[in-house]
């Protein structure tokens, strides 16, 4: 059954299609503005103008939707994040110039506050310099439903704060948001792998060396992933998301046979710099290792992965 490829491709048992990623996106105020991010080969901060051109590349190649993260200039940076929730900001001008260009496109939306906050952790500091988790989730409730109201299809929080998901349920509820979709980070590990996407929004440099061990979970642990699932799904959650990949292949595979719910998986920049050093230095075919990779992602359970492959996947497939 090995010997060919058409007895190969009959009994191939996961098959990865374009239906099956998502676009993580950097955006940055404009207009006609596209930076490099140099841990980050092949991947911009763009402006908007710039951005709904790789949203019509989504649309061409069947991707169903982009993801954006906020590159928020260091002004608007506070203690406080208000900028996270202002009608005005970044991301709600890009969710409705995106929906009215391209309506059909899923939008999804970062709710965090680490690209607002002066100090760069996903959350706001009590008088002691901890990250106070309800404090955070009261700010991260105005932050989605101030996505929500700009037309985001799916909120994606973030943070790894406890009771997060019930509280923006509840909020998107109250406020007549029936559609907007929750894609739940619940099992975000405190990993190393994060480096270039914090390069990307510019958080490195406000975190100063400081990390999220107190919120983000243990690299060691794998029984509290399912209870952190299992609480959010509990509490409200549309989509759970396993992040990062690779490394963590063990806890998606986990997450899908224990739940059976829809399960994402974020193929994350520490990840995909390391493909693209390799495949820059000749060490590895990119094309090959790269859909080598995102095919491990469906065969340990995965219904929709992040990466920054995604045009590139979904043109090899075509």
């Amino acid at each position: 059954m090995r010997r060919d490829e058409f007895s190969r491709r009959l009994m191939r048992e996961h098959r990865l299609s374009s239906d099956d990623l998502i676009y993580p996106v950097f955006v940055q105020d404009g207009p006609g503005r596209e930076d490099a991010v140099p841990s980050l080969p092949g991947v911009s901060r763009k402006s908007i103008d710039r951005l709904l051109h790789d949203a019509e590349r989504c649309m061409q190649l069947g991707v169903p939707a982009m993801a954006l993260f906020p590159v928020i200039e260091a002004q608007h940076k506070t203690l406080d994040a208000a900028a996270a929730w202002d009608a005005q900001g970044l991301v709600p001008r890009t969710v409705r110039a995106l929906k009215s260009r391209f309506p059909t496109l899923g939008v999804v939306t970062d709710v965090a506050l680490d690209p607002y906050t002066s100090h760069g952790q996903d959350g706001l500091l009590d008088a002691s310099g901890y990250v106070a988790n309800d404090l955070t989730v009261a700010a991260l409730v105005r932050q989605a439903l101030c996505h929500a109201e700009a037309g985001a299809d799916v909120v994606a929080p973030s943070d790894m704060m406890d009771g997060r998901i019930g509280a923006l349920r509840a909020a998107l509820d109250e406020a007549g948001f029936d559609q907007p979709r929750i894609l739940a980070y619940s099992a975000k590990y405190a990993s190393s792998f994060y480096g270039p996407f914090r390069d990307a929004v510019g958080s490195s440099a406000n975190l100063a060396g400081g990390d999220k061990y107190t919120y983000q979970m243990d690299p060691g642990n794998g029984d509290e992933a399912l209870w952190e699932v299992y609480l959010d799904l509990q509490e409200g959650a549309d989509m759970v998301m396993v992040k990062p990949g690779l490394p963590y292949l063990d806890i998606v595979h986990r997450v899908k046979s224990t739940f059976g719910v829809p399960t994402a998986v974020y193929q994350v920049s520490g990840e995909y710099a390391m493909l693209k050093a390799a495949a820059g230095n000749g060490w590895l075919d990119e094309r090959a290792c790269v859909m080598e990779s995102l095919t491990a992602f469906k065969r340990a359970g995965a219904d929709a992965i992040l990466t920054y492959f995604a045009l590139d996947a979904a043109a090899w497939l075509k």
